[in-house]
């Protein structure tokens, strides 16, 4: 974790000198520019969008999607080279989430509905530099990178996506940029599931044993990975078909669901200190039952009404009701002595970091079960919704087929 600290660090703090020279000039010493030059370069891209909310045919390739324009000092444009899809991709074609983004969007409610419209998809990204910001300082134009995009902004389906600096990553030099953008999204979901919320880390989880409930996903994948790394004991939840996927990423025990009820098979084996439920249902009925008590031990579930409540009640309302259920389902658990928590996706730069030395160190590695060029996007969404990925859908861009005819 000091490479943590040591990259937050470079990446932030100025001394007085910097200070002062950045008062004059931008990145690594150039001079300034007073504005962008992004608009008389170009002024629209490739991309596909959603103009309403639906199906896979709200899905339109364009030509003449806006180009993103640096509007912070912080801020950097990258030529999109892959880009991958996810389950989430698939719940905001249909709206999921539209009224807790807008308002991340637009807080001041200064627009009209529907304002976000056309929308570009896709939470993963892995590219090129092409512009930087006044004020960014650790990334310069060229450098590869990669990134999980939060969902309140334009995504990874387009040539071209702005994002801030604190969300980006060097991407890992051993992977291509089809592999590396398997992996941001689930990555920094399942850093902030169990690290920020599940306080895990490299010193702590040699001594840990953690259950993960549907494993064979993007985010399990990844956090048999990490965790085994760390030198933690991964219990594991999955399909027969997908044992040797998640075996093979270093998994100690895996019980299939489809064998019998999954509380009984688990209920014969040593408690856990971390459960990270990636299913959701009545997992809570029982998932908690297998911490160990009085010992700080975390129930992580991915799978919360947050956004579902905000949709159907407003945002007020939701906030109001998302509140009260988690509020009484902690106080509920911590009565029988173990922690029930949320979890949820965070950008996260210095994270990736991290787990791009990971990655270049082999201890991590990139599951892809299907790669599209970008003129078949729809089939990449049919992919994923088709259900029981074991790996990530890619959607190559640049390199790809994004000159080709639509």
């Amino acid at each position: 974790m000091h490479s943590a600290r040591r990259i937050m660090c470079s990446r932030w703090l100025l001394g007085k000198s910097d200070a002062a020279r950045s008062s004059v000039f931008g990145c690594h010493g150039r001079q300034k520019r007073l504005f962008s030059a992004t608009r008389s370069r170009m002024s629209v891209m490739p991309a596909w969008v959603i103009d309403t909310y639906g199906g896979n045919d709200v899905l339109r390739f364009t030509r003449n999607a806006s180009f993103p324009i640096v509007h912070y000092p912080n801020e950097v444009i990258v030529q999109v080279h892959a880009a991958a899809l996810n389950p989430l991709d698939v719940s905001m074609r249909g709206g999921y989430g539209a009224a807790s983004l807008s308002m991340k969007r637009d807080p001041l409610n200064l627009n009209q509905t529907g304002s976000e419209l056309p929308l570009v998809l896709g939470r993963d990204v892995s590219g090129v530099v092409m512009e930087c910001g006044l004020d960014v300082k650790y990334f310069k134009e060229g450098d590869e990178v990669w990134a999980a995009i939060p969902p309140w902004k334009q995504g990874s389906l387009a040539e071209f996506v702005v994002l801030s600096a604190n969300e980006i990553s060097h991407k890992p030099k051993s992977l291509s940029h089809s592999a590396a953008a398997s992996l941001p999204y689930v990555a920094t979901t399942a850093w902030s599931a169990l690290v920020t919320t599940g306080g895990l880390t490299q010193e702590n989880c040699a001594k840990k044993r953690i259950l993960i409930l549907g494993g064979s996903g993007g985010v399990g994948t990844f956090a048999i990975q990490m965790l085994k790394a760390w030198g933690g004991h991964v219990t594991v939840t999955c399909s027969q078909n997908a044992e040797r996927l998640v075996r093979g990423l270093g998994a100690d025990h895996v019980v299939d669901y489809n064998a019998g009820p999954v509380e009984v098979a688990l209920g014969t084996l040593e408690k856990f200190d971390v459960v990270l439920d990636n299913v959701g249902g009545d997992t809570e009925s029982w998932a908690l039952g297998l911490l160990k008590p009085w010992s700080g031990a975390k129930y992580v579930t991915l799978v919360t009404p947050f956004l579902q409540n905000t949709d159907l009640l407003g945002v007020a309302d939701g906030m109001m009701q998302t509140g009260i259920t988690v509020a009484s389902k902690a106080l509920k658990h911590l009565c029988k002595g173990v922690h029930y928590r949320w979890g949820f996706f965070i950008p996260n730069g210095p994270a990736l970091d991290d787990i791009s030395e990971m990655v270049d160190a082999g201890k991590i590695r990139a599951v892809v079960e299907a790669e599209f060029p970008f003129s078949q996007v729809p089939k990449a969404f049919q992919k994923v919704e088709e259900g029981h990925a074991r790996g990530k859908t890619v959607v190559r861009v640049v390199g790809g087929d994004s000159d080709s005819q639509h």
